[in-house]
């Protein structure tokens, strides 16, 4: 009870306090930091630009403020030099931990505070795709947390050393080490973690359980820390090395420090979001597996069952074969981190199997010995949580499994066959997986998916044929549209809560004028199957691919922030058609990224066309107008840049000014400059159709597998024009 009664009273005396009252004021505004000077989260969908790093920054600048509060708190009584007297009233390791108690308690009311104050904002900010699951769990794991965990690394340093100087400067090197060493590994960096986007049309709870995993790791070992400072509080007169001795005399004290660090670093180590993939990006073991000699694979099933509320997939897998080798052979499978594989049998018995600790391109090999037996059916169950490569840690978000989205590819499908050649028929795959009901299922291919069954909880299984050794199926709360152009059906998927942005800009009609234009114009795209496209809008991912079939497209490029880019397009629609050319001139042909200074990217012929294609809508003055002048305005600003015209001075900029500087003149390169360009070498080679030709060529021609990129000099080359004569002064 006397215990209860101090912690309120010195709860009380900290909201008295003026340096309290400043630290709670400035952290409550901090996340201001994250609309203008702090954007740790790159990618423009609107949770990220205006929740994601508002809620980082403020973790960041509120961690640093109960740091440099809780050392002034507990520096105070030493400082007012009454610190001897106070340890006479009270044990000095009980005020140590009511301290504590009360900067924690403090901080969750400054949270709760900053919660309150930044709800309006945020959702005026973020509009329609605003949520308040993203938003409470935003604010509580990207900024809430850091605040206790600033308070016991505070107050830690403190206690170890006794002088408010050096525990600030040991406190501020802890904070500095996470800001830069730390910054890009999502374990360590315990203040501002990494995360590089949020979804605006579907959930996040991949990101927001690593990062939950990250914060509660490090609460665990800086209470582990805290502890053992707590025992090192001086007491009797007694240094350091005495007061521990004393304060250990009852064992559960430096039982309970051992166990929270024993804890903490079994967590480090055994964290479950990443897997242990080669760093070697050069590496291809899995891929000189040699065959299995005369084996073949006659077709393989699977039935997966994802759990969208733990973000977890179980599955059976059966694969038939046929073993004309007259031998036992062994079969291997790239199987997923994070699955545990089961139940292995061929022809109903068990058979011995292995998965090997090695893992390549966030794969693991499973070997399975199949009997000597002509046909042999091997079944098998998988389960568990997919991790992500590890190259890619500090972009995690892409395994994201929930009742609004999931991406299953290859491996994380079903066991993918490395080392059997398939008959005369390939691969023939029937697939069914069971989901929500008001999940969409879309095989990323030209494969539909049909319901086959609805269950009374709810769900709904899907079935699908294919024909390959692996497969991806995106599945979510999509919304399509069927939109016929000359006979070709695009299906054009995109995330229910984007709904009300799509249809603002025109979403239908942007895909069919691009269609319409580009197929007229430079050709049919080559992944479009005989009369049937899709257009699936993903969870936000850096970036798209096409297949057989389908095309894949961010989430990032249709935010309503993208589609007020004035350098794409003058309204929402003509950005729709900026970024749905891209479909021609980035996916349909490649540009080499190596040099990003270049001016010479998809961008430039993206811009063109898009240029191209509003003018046959709009007429020649709007596209004169929005395009054409606003390019040769940027141009020459360019051209009158300081920087432009003294590089010397740009080279003695410290580095993040050079490159901050650099993007900026990139951008006008690549989305003014070239398509101005490209615009002269249209007047050259004799006007629209001239250069329609060229550029039909170049879409359509033989790509060379080594080098699959479009150049400038092949450009150049087909409007039969050196360098120089397209210089624009």
């Amino acid at each position: 009870m006397k215990t209860l009664c101090l912690f309120f009273l010195e709860l009380r005396r900290l909201l008295q306090s003026r340096l309290a009252w400043l630290a709670a004021g400035l952290t409550v505004l901090s996340p201001a930091m994250g609309l203008f000077l702090y954007k740790p989260a790159s990618a423009s969908t609107m949770l990220s630009m205006y929740l994601a790093n508002p809620a980082i920054a403020g973790g960041v600048a509120g961690g640093i403020l109960f740091g440099l509060l809780t050392v002034f708190a507990f520096d105070r009584p030493a400082r007012n030099r009454v610190d001897t007297l106070m340890d006479a009233v009270v044990s000095p390791l009980c005020m140590a931990l009511i301290r504590l108690l009360a900067l924690i308690a403090g901080a969750l009311l400054v949270i709760g505070l900053t919660m309150l104050v930044w709800l309006p904002v945020s959702r005026w900010l973020t509009g329609t795709v605003f949520g308040a699951a993203d938003y409470v769990l935003a604010y509580l794991l990207l900024m809430g947390l850091a605040l206790p965990l600033g308070v016991l690394a505070a107050a830690a340093a403190y206690q170890f050393i006794r002088r408010a100087d050096l525990s600030l400067a040991v406190f501020a090197a802890f904070a500095a080490l996470s800001l830069t060493v730390w910054a890009d590994n999502w374990q360590l960096c315990w203040l501002n973690p990494c995360v590089w986007a949020l979804s605006d049309d579907f959930s996040n709870f991949r990101i927001f359980r690593s990062v939950g995993y990250m914060r509660l790791t490090w609460l665990a070992a800086l209470s582990g820390v805290w502890t053992l400072s707590w025992l090192c509080v001086r007491q009797y007169g007694k240094g350091l090395l005495g007061s521990l001795l004393r304060s250990a005399r009852r064992a559960y004290r430096p039982a309970i420090a051992f166990v929270l660090l024993a804890c903490a670093g079994t967590a480090y180590a055994a964290q479950p979001f990443v897997d242990h993939s080669n760093l070697d990006e050069m590496a291809m073991s899995f891929y000189e597996i040699p065959y299995a000699e005369d084996v073949v694979c006659t077709g393989r099933t699977a039935q997966v069952f994802p759990d969208v509320n733990a973000g977890t997939v179980s599955g059976r897998a059966s694969y038939q074969f046929q073993n004309s080798s007259g031998e036992e052979q062994v079969v291997a499978f790239g199987v997923t981190p994070g699955y545990v594989i089961s139940d292995v049998q061929a022809n109903g018995a068990d058979v011995p199997f292995s998965v090997s600790d090695y893992q390549e391109y966030n794969e693991a090999m499973l070997e399975v010995a199949i009997p000597a037996e002509e046909q042999v059916e091997l079944t098998m169950h998988y389960a568990g949580f997919p991790q992500e490569n590890r190259m890619m840690s500090a972009m995690q978000g892409g395994a994201e499994i929930s009742a609004e989205y999931l991406c299953l590819e290859n491996a994380a499908l079903s066991p993918r066959l490395m080392n059997v050649m398939p008959d005369e028929h390939r691969y023939p795959t029937t697939l069914e997986i069971t989901l929500p009901a008001s999940m969409t299922v879309i095989p990323f291919g030209s494969s539909d998916a049909q319901a086959v069954a609805e269950h009374e909880d709810g769900t709904k299984t899907w079935r699908y044929e294919s024909n390959s050794t692996g497969g991806i199926l995106y599945a979510g709360t999509y919304i399509r549209e069927d939109i016929a152009v000359d006979g070709f059906t695009v299906a054009f998927y995109y995330g229910r809560k984007h709904q009300a942005v799509m249809e603002a800009a025109g979403a239908a009609e942007a895909v069919k004028s691009v269609v319409e234009y580009c197929t007229k114009h430079y050709g049919r795209l080559s992944f479009g199957s005989a009369d049937k496209l899709k257009l699936i809008q993903s969870r936000v991912s850096g970036g798209g691919y096409a297949a057989d079939g389908a095309s894949l497209l961010d989430e990032a490029d249709f935010t309503a922030e993208n589609l007020s880019n004035a350098d794409k397009g003058a309204g929402a629609g003509e950005v729709m058609i900026h970024e749905l050319v891209h479909q021609w001139w980035g996916l349909g042909n490649m540009f080499d990224a190596s040099d990003p200074g270049s001016a010479w990217s998809a961008e430039g012929l993206t811009v063109y066309t898009t240029y191209r294609i509003v003018k046959e809508l709009y007429g020649e003055d709007y596209a004169q107008e929005h395009y054409v002048n606003q390019w040769q305005q940027a141009v020459d600003d360019y051209y009158l840049d300081f920087y432009v015209r003294n590089p010397d001075y740009l080279a003695a900029l410290p580095e993040d000014k050079q490159l901050e500087i650099t993007n900026n003149l990139t951008y006008v390169r690549q989305y003014c400059e070239m398509p101005l360009k490209i615009l002269k070498a249209e007047a050259l080679v004799g006007g629209e159709d001239a250069m329609d030709l060229i550029l039909k060529g170049l879409f359509g021609r033989e790509i060379d597998p080594m080098y699959p990129y479009l150049t400038y000099q092949e450009f150049l080359d087909a409007c039969g024009l050196a360098e120089e004569d397209l210089n624009l002064v």
